[in-house]
């Protein structure tokens, strides 16, 4: 794995899958704040220089209206007195990971991620996206930022899928 630490503030199951899918899908857009508010009380802040998130893919950041783990990245930030920078853009589309297999998911994101051309990034980032579930995505994030200079990526989601 290219990240540090993995952390998550509950599991994905019962009222937080139902409060995940309400946020994401059906536009529950200001449950962010709510949600940084319980990653914040729950999990300790990582000792880093920036928070960044996970960049939604465009057709889904349009069709939602909003962007899950971007808006948890910038409530979090307040929580935790850190800066928040975009420090990961998508370099090819990729398809859902719903309903992929753990192969299928690393092999779907592997190389999806960049940082913006002449970017480096901070030694210390918090890596935020939404839901942690085979840990594929902010892996595949977590390597571009290390790819930019970043020494340490630890990844801190809302949500994590119970194995």
């Amino acid at each position: 794995m290219a990240f540090d630490s993995a952390r998550a503030a509950v599991c994905y199951s019962g009222p937080a899958r139902v409060a995940m899918c309400t946020w994401k899908e059906r536009g529950l857009r200001r449950f962010a704040p709510v949600a940084a508010l319980l990653v914040a009380e729950r999990l300790p802040r990582p000792a880093a220089d920036v928070i960044t998130h996970i960049p939604a893919d465009d057709d889904r950041s349009v069709r939602r209206g909003h962007q899950p783990a971007r808006d948890l990245a910038e409530a979090l930030a307040e929580c935790w007195s850190l800066p928040v920078a975009s420090l990961l853009e998508r370099s090819r589309r990729v398809a859902r990971q719903t309903g992929l297999s753990r192969v299928e998911r690393r092999r779907n994101v592997r190389g999806a991620f960049q940082t913006p051309e002449g970017l480096s990034a901070p030694p210390g980032v918090v890596l935020v996206d939404d839901v942690y579930t085979t840990g594929a995505t902010v892996d595949a994030g977590a390597a571009a930022l290390r790819a930019a200079g970043a020494s340490e990526v630890h990844v801190v989601t809302f949500a994590r899928t119970a194995r």
